[in-house]
């Protein structure tokens, strides 16, 4: 917590406005809106939540394809499933977190001529860098196709000046507690477009017709934000950009402190800002798995990249879309999976009262001798 977040609970309690509705949930979303540049947010209750109602909003049924890529988290794929849509997955670009925009186009034309195109493609802004937004726009518009952005790990990241998601026609984000800023849990959709954010707020509470008593023609859902935890956003903005320069600051001592080890990481999008919500490196010589437990062995968490989509036994049937998946070459997400490993990554790991990343930086140098 940043200090200010108290005070602002407090004022919730002191006017009893607790529920999902009030002051506190309005000046979040005009708080997000301001921050992002994007016009329109509807402060929910997971961006889990958000992705589900974004793939309403898009018109996603039952039997419908939606494409997005393989490295994401479960949150990313489980609101399209819930519609009873028909996942794609897609590898990423090579030297980048996020989905091949070439690839989609040649997939997309392919399925045009065979009259399949899905209803949406999802991109994700993966441990905080920016897909190539201008040209999966491009791609997805030429074939009418409408993008969403799960930027859940990415508030704070530019994409060449402009917020993460700006552009889409949604972006869903996340205020989990491991997320840079936190609501304890909680999430936000935001749309340029006011008709789809005023819908959202509609669905998210229970979808209640305007009559005098509780009538209900659309299926709705209990998805909005508590004033309490509204309340603890609003005291996290205002540490927000603090707290993505110590994740920066983080990532950059990585770099220097294994400039000599056999450890290698992407580099930063150009045109502009990744907040590196975790730093993820990639091991050439060793098995991440190895480190891993040697870092366990001091008290250290760390964790494997995300295990891609396309190889969860919950998706063994999905198609996989991708460049190299032939022969003994690992495609780009399965080669990030098999050698990356999320090194720690707190905020609080580069204060100066901190001595944990010392730790960390002492079992790292052991570790590669």
């Amino acid at each position: 917590m940043g200090g200010a977040e108290r005070g602002l609970v407090d004022l919730v309690f002191d006017t009893n406005m607790v529920a999902p509705v009030g002051p506190a949930v309005d000046r979040f979303e005009r708080e997000l809106e301001a921050y992002t540049g994007i016009a329109h947010a509807a402060a929910l209750s997971s961006g889990t939540a958000a992705l589900h109602l974004a793939m309403i909003l898009a018109g996603v049924e039952a039997g419908d394809e939606v494409w997005g890529p393989s490295l994401t988290f479960m949150g990313g794929v489980s609101g399209l499933v819930q519609r009873g849509a028909v996942p794609v997955f897609f590898d990423n670009a090579e030297g980048s977190w996020g989905l091949d925009p070439a690839l989609l186009e040649c997939e997309l034309s392919s399925a045009k001529r065979g009259g399949r195109l899905p209803k949406a493609v999802i991109a994700t802004d993966l441990y905080g860098q920016s897909c190539d937004l201008d040209a999966l726009l491009s791609v997805t518009a030429a074939y009418g196709v409408p993008l969403v952005t799960d930027s859940a790990e990415a508030l704070g990241t530019l994409y060449k000046g402009r917020h993460a998601g700006k552009g889409a026609l949604m972006a869903a984000l996340s205020f989990n507690g491991n997320k840079i800023i936190t609501t304890s849990g909680g999430g936000a959709l935001l749309s340029d477009d006011e008709a789809l954010v005023a819908r959202a707020r509609f669905l998210a509470t229970q979808a209640r017709d305007p009559a005098p008593y509780y009538q209900h023609s659309t299926l709705g859902y209990n998805y909005r934000l508590s004033g309490v935890c509204a309340a603890i956003g609003s005291g996290q903005m205002q540490v927000l950009d603090q707290r993505i320069a110590q994740r920066r600051q983080l990532y950059s001592d990585y770099q220097a402190l294994l400039a000599d080890a056999p450890v290698s990481f992407l580099p930063e999008q150009p045109d502009g800002r990744e907040t590196h919500w975790l730093s993820v490196a990639f091991l050439d010589q060793h098995e991440p798995e190895a480190l891993r437990q040697a870092l366990e062995a001091d008290n250290i968490e760390a964790r494997p990249v995300w295990k891609p989509m396309h190889m969860q036994p919950l998706f063994a049937q999905a198609r996989f879309v991708s460049r190299r998946a032939v022969g003994a070459n690992l495609a780009v997400c399965e080669d990030q999976f098999a050698r990356g490993i999320c090194l720690p990554s707190c905020s609080q790991l580069v204060a100066e009262e901190s001595r944990d990343f010392d730790r960390v930086a002492e079992a790292l140098t052991q570790f590669f001798g």
